[in-house]
């Protein structure tokens, strides 16, 4: 068959994601193109410079697998990886694999139309170019569009204002400045004790208080890292029977409520010592399905809370009662509650008086006006579906993305939509995604459809299609496993609250990596099952 094309298949996004799948299609022998918006690769680690930010994975684990001198030869120095030392090291990958050769940088993809008659995908840049290719993949990132601030008045402002998900390169010194920033998730989390050292005051404004835990990072151990790496192929096996793709946590056995109080609050001890995210998950094997156990861990953190802030009444503040722990983003932190014995430090809780305005020196809330030089927007992003509806997609005399996500996002297993052939999404809604380690739940997906495009090679097809009933059947199922969980209680950004507007549906699958994976492998294993394969 003649194909009039420019590539094998297009690529839009130059971050993790996007490098391994040039890596793996270059592999297979199919030329491919990626296009990056920013100037280099990295993706969200390339974007988030903001004080503080550090990935919430151990950097152990937090790395890729498909080449073991890679893994062998890389040394992480911390615990926990800090962004610099992270986008030092996505650019050494991309280095050691000559991958910048097939990457058009500072290039936005505007639209992607695909002919059904041609079997073509063809994508339009910002500059005015139109590219060709007969597959088109969608590794776009789950946390890369920034929520832009929405407030009224914030054109008048007359000091700086900077969002944390597009930091200035250079960063920003707020010595002997009044600073104020709006939002307590993550990134406001990992930024908040850092720039309360630089300020000469900080005002933090709190819609809604999250839970953080302690990292308890540090030095990586030479003698951790050297077993670690000796240990490797056998860890990134067993990482994919573990519910969030990560080794080294054996699973727990037991509800919290069938030990006594007091064994329980010892093993939360530990856990709080030890630190991490998935180690005080995995205290017990019901924190995540069962409200009287999740209460049990959320009152124990609260008590942290109450005995590490000094005032009481803003301590109470900064514990969380609006959700179970666990359901909304779980955060690590260094000192970030402690922050708030310092004098030069005052919460705003701005759920009962809300931000009015922002006005030219300050910020106005129902019930008071704080002047600051500078505005922190710690406001987040639009998760998971932003960047793909960002692109005008759409199948000629078809129908668009717009339109088939109208009611939220649909999928078949985060992989395809049906009505668009021929184009993926890397760990896009419905995969378990963002909650799993996000660099396995990338390899296992560019894998699936490396192997994917070798299986149609071979057999002289050309074109492959979710079907309507099995993304159906999958987005019935991703809610279905949602609800049998404590995850849809909490107003999270899983479910797109954050963004004026959005469907309010619950994205990721959060049946665990290990089913998911079980469930891809069986796909394959019975003849790609829910796709339809044309010549």
């Amino acid at each position: 068959m003649q194909v009039d094309r420019d590539f094998d298949a297009l690529i839009v996004g130059g971050g993790i994601a996007g490098l391994y799948l040039l890596y793996r299609l270059r592999g297979i022998g199919m030329s491919a193109l990626a296009f990056e918006a920013g100037p280099n690769v990295g993706g969200t680690w390339y974007w988030n410079r903001y004080p503080g930010c550090r990935c919430d994975v151990e950097s152990l684990e937090y790395s890729y697998s498909f080449a073991n001198d890679l893994q062998q030869e890389w040394n992480w120095p911390e615990r926990y990886g800090t962004q610099p030392e992270i986008l030092k090291y996505v650019n050494y990958v991309a280095e050691k694999f000559d991958l910048r050769r097939d990457i058009r940088f500072s290039t936005r993809i505007k639209s992607a139309t695909y002919s059904r008659r041609k079997m073509l995908w063809t994508l339009s840049t910002d500059k005015g170019e139109n590219i060709r290719a007969s597959y088109c993949v969608m590794a776009t990132g789950n946390l890369s569009i920034p929520q832009t601030p929405d407030f009224h008045g914030i054109e008048r402002f007359k000091g700086d204002w900077f969002h944390t998900g597009l930091w200035p390169h250079e960063g920003v010194d707020f010595s002997g400045k009044r600073v104020g920033i709006i939002g307590t998730g993550s990134s406001g989390i990992q930024s908040i004790p850092h720039i309360a050292q630089q300020a000469d005051h900080l005002y933090v404004f709190q819609r809604t208080a999250n839970f953080s835990l302690p990292a308890r990072n540090g030095p990586l151990d030479p003698q951790i890292e050297q077993r670690h790496k000796s240990e490797y192929p056998a860890r990134r096996k067993a990482a994919f029977d573990t519910p969030f793709g990560i080794s080294g946590y054996p699973p727990p056995d037991k509800s919290a409520l069938e030990v006594s109080e007091k064994e329980r609050t010892h093993i939360y001890e530990q856990k709080w010592q030890e630190g991490g995210q998935i180690s005080f998950l995995y205290a017990f094997n019901d924190l995540l399905l069962n409200k009287a156990s999740n209460d049990t861990a959320a009152e124990f953190v609260r008590q942290k809370i109450r005995k590490t802030v000094n005032d009481p009444t803003v301590a109470e503040l900064l514990a969380p009662k609006s959700h179970p722990i666990g359901t909304k983003r779980l955060i690590l932190d260094t000192n970030y509650y402690e922050t708030y014995n310092r004098s030069n430090v005052t919460l705003v809780d701005v759920s009962h008086q809300p931000i009015e305005e922002i006005s030219c020196d300050g910020i106005q809330t129902g019930d008071a006006q704080y002047i600051v030089d500078s505005i922190v927007f710690a406001t987040g992003f639009d998760a998971m579906t932003g960047a793909i509806l960002d692109i005008d997609i759409h199948v000629e005399d078809g129908f668009s993305i717009n339109e088939a996500w109208k009611q939220g996002p649909t999928t078949y297993l985060g992989l395809m939509m049906a009505g668009f052939p021929n184009l993926f999404t890397i760990t896009g809604p419905g995969s378990p995604g963002v909650k799993s380690q996000m660099i396995l739940s990338i390899e296992q997906h560019v894998d699936f459809i490396a192997d994917c495009l070798q299986h149609l090679r071979s057999r002289d097809l050309f074109q492959i299609e979710a079907t309507f009933e099995a993304e159906e059947s999958w987005v019935k199922h991703v809610k279905d496993v949602a609800d049998s969980t404590l995850y849809p209680l909490a107003n999270s950004w899983y479910m797109g609250v954050n963004i004026p507007g959005k469907p309010k549906v619950f994205m990721p699958y959060v049946g665990g990596v290990h089913t998911y994976k079980q469930k891809c492998d069986d796909v394959v294993a019975n003849g790609y099952t829910g796709f339809i394969m044309s010549p």
